[in-house]
Formats: structure tokens, C-alpha cells, sequence
């Protein structure tokens, strides 16, 4: 059976972009590959969170996993901070990871713009800590937005660099995997790019949002006057709007607003009301259980210690044979 590995940042509760780029992927996948779905806290130490603060995301995250369907009985969900082979490894692999290679990457780019007063060499090296969450566990298929893509070839290439440089046919390569013909890519309500939490609260329909609040954030999205000519190119803040369409409505619901919009006919009021009850449809399932599991704190801790224990099981695997690949044997 083939691995699976994936994880999220416990930067805050899960979105509607976490949800269809990586959850619904993950509650597919449960049930025909070796699965590790894990908590990226230590990804998240980037941002300096406060240790309250990092604490009840990580709870958060494991509940909104929980929800979502994730099974702790075919698959192995994991704080990533509970196994300390990964930051092992990540230290290893740091040996072998070049300084160009690293600048070069487009996520450490963007971090830089955004935040140009906090760039700390975990944002340089977050590349090889992702690389790592895969190698771990061998994982050759890893459910991700488009976005990462480039994580993953330079997963690939990190792998491939440890074979080459000790002669040995050890890490396998790793793919983005998705049960959709493509990569699914959740743009924000801001219309700044894909939705993100960077954005603002605004910008995101989270999981845990009841429907009034998800109908407030979907009337206050960004539109315009209208179209003025017959089959005019939308503009990115109304294509904003009919991407999220796509994500959670029916096929005939999009064409008929995009019927609508090429026609000059177009109601936006009419077009947000449609795709407000549609996200509450489409995160009803998952927000009706956030609230049951939050509140069963025994079961919380027993799914994340029994994932804990079957991560370190795999995990302490791969570093005894790293550790002997490279020359790291003890002598006594």
C-alpha cells in the first residue's frame, strides 16, 4: 500500500481552501493508502505565536480534522512536534540543502515581501522541514493546493541528492496527488489570491463559521457596476466570484450566472445570495460536528497520542537507517 503524507499549519482554524485542496483529499484517500495526516506546529513557529496561542490552534486543528471525517482508525494523525525524528532529519537534510536553491523558492519570496521584519531562517529552510514531514514516512503521494508544487520538486530533489551523495537507492520521489483531474486552488473574498488567513479574517469562509457569518462575508465580497458589453472578460474581482462558484456549486448554478453575466443581465446581489447558501450547504456537514468533538477533551487526546505513538513507529524506522547510511553509528 502506497503512503500517503500531508499535513496543515496550526496557524488558526481551517478554511474552506484547506478543506477542498487538502481535507476532502485526505477523507478519500484514508480508505486506500497508508495515510499520515499530521499538525504542522512546528512550521508555525515561524510566526512567533504565543505558547496559549499555538496550543489551542493545534487543538483546533485536530478537532476541524476529526470533523472532517478523518478516521484515527485508518489513518494516522499526528502533532508533528510529537515526533522529534522529523526535526532529526530536518537537521540532516539541512547539510544538503543549498543557500540558492532555498532563496529561490517562491514561498520564501512572498514571506519576505509580506513581512520583510521577520525573515528568519526557518522561513529560508521551510522547504527542507516539508521535505522532511515526507521522507519520514517515505511518502510517495502527498494531497496539496498548487501552490506547493514547488515544495514538492524540491522534495524531490532533496531525496534524490541524499541517494546520489551516499550512493544508495533509499527516498522515493514524492507526487501531488488529487482525486480532481487538477490541483484545487480556493481563491480568498478579498480577491488577493488564493484564500489565506494572511489576509485578513475577511478573506476566508472557515469551517467553523455559522451562516450568518458566512452570508455577511459573501454580500461584503468585492464586485462592480456590471458588465457594460455582451461576453465581456470578467474582471479578477467578479472571476473571484465565479471561482468560488465553481468550488461549491452545482454546474448549472455557474452557468446560469455566467449565462446571466455574458448577457449584461447579471444581478450580483442575486449571484452572492446563491453562493452564500451554497458555502453554508457545502461546510454544514463538517461545522455540525466541530462542536461535538471540541467539547469531548478525552477523546481529543487519546486520538492524538495513539497517532503519536504509530508516527514514531515509522518515523524511528527511517532515522536508524539514515543514521547508518550516513556514518552516524555509535561505537560502544
Amino acid at each position: 500500500m502506497e503512503t500517503v503524507v500531508s499535513g496543515i499549519r496550526s496557524t488558526g482554524k481551517l478554511h474552506l481552501g484547506n478543506y477542498y485542496g487538502a481535507l476532502g483529499n485526505f477523507v478519500k484517500m484514508q480508505n486506500e493508502y497508508n495515510c499520515f495526516f499530521f499538525i504542522a506546529d512546528l512550521h508555525s513557529l515561524t510566526t512567533h505565536p504565543t505558547p496559549q496561542d499555538l496550543q489551542s490552534t493545534v487543538r483546533q486543528v485536530a478537532v476541524e480534522y476529526l470533523a472532517a471525517g478523518i478516521d484515527p482508525e485508518k489513518s494516522t494523525i499526528y502533532v508533528q512536534s510529537d515526533v522529534p525524528e522529523v526535526a532529526e532529519l530536518y537537521l540532516y537534510m539541512n547539510m544538503n540543502a543549498y543557500l540558492g536553491e532555498l532563496e529561490r523558492a517562491t514561498s520564501f519570496k512572498d514571506k519576505i515581501r509580506s513581512n520583510p521584519n521577520n525573515v528568519n531562517a526557518g522561513l529560508l529552510t521551510y522547504p527542507v522541514l516539508m521535505a522532511c514531514d515526507i521522507l519520514i514516512h517515505h511518502g510517495v503521494k502527498v494531497p496539496v493546493g498548487k501552490d506547493q508544487e514547488q515544495h514538492l520538486e524540491m522534495t524531490r530533489t532533496f531525496g534524490n541528492r541524499f541517494n546520489r551523495i551516499y550512493d544508495v537507492d533509499y527516498f522515493k520521489e514524492a507526487f501531488a496527488f488529487s482525486y480532481s483531474d487538477k490541483l484545487v486552488k480556493v481563491p480568498g473574498l478579498s480577491g488577493q489570491g488564493k484564500m489565506g488567513k494572511s489576509n485578513g479574517e475577511g478573506d476566508c469562509i472557515y469551517l467553523s463559521d455559522s451562516p450568518d457569518v458566512i452570508r455577511k462575508k459573501i454580500m461584503r465580497a468585492q464586485s462592480d457596476s456590471g458588465p457594460t458589453e455582451m461576453n465581456q472578460v470578467k474582471p479578477d474581482s467578479i472571476q473571484n466570484l465565479f471561482d468560488l462558484m465553481k468550488v461549491v456549486s452545482t454546474a448549472d448554478t455557474l452557468q446560469h450566472f455566467d449565462d446571466l453575466y455574458n448577457s449584461c443581465e447579471i444581478r450580483y446581489g442575486d449571484l452572492k445570495k446563491q453562493l452564500a447558501e451554497d458555502m453554508v450547504l457545502a461546510t454544514e456537514p463538517v461545522r455540525s460536528r466541530i462542536e461535538d468533538i471540541s467539547n469531548d477533551t478525552d477523546y481529543i487526546k487519546k486520538v492524538v497520542r495513539l497517532g503519536a505513538e504509530k508516527a514514531q513507529a515509522s518515523a524511528q524506522k527511517t532515522i536508524k537507517e539514515v543514521r547508518e547510511i550516513i556514518g552516524l553509528k555509535k561505537l560502544y
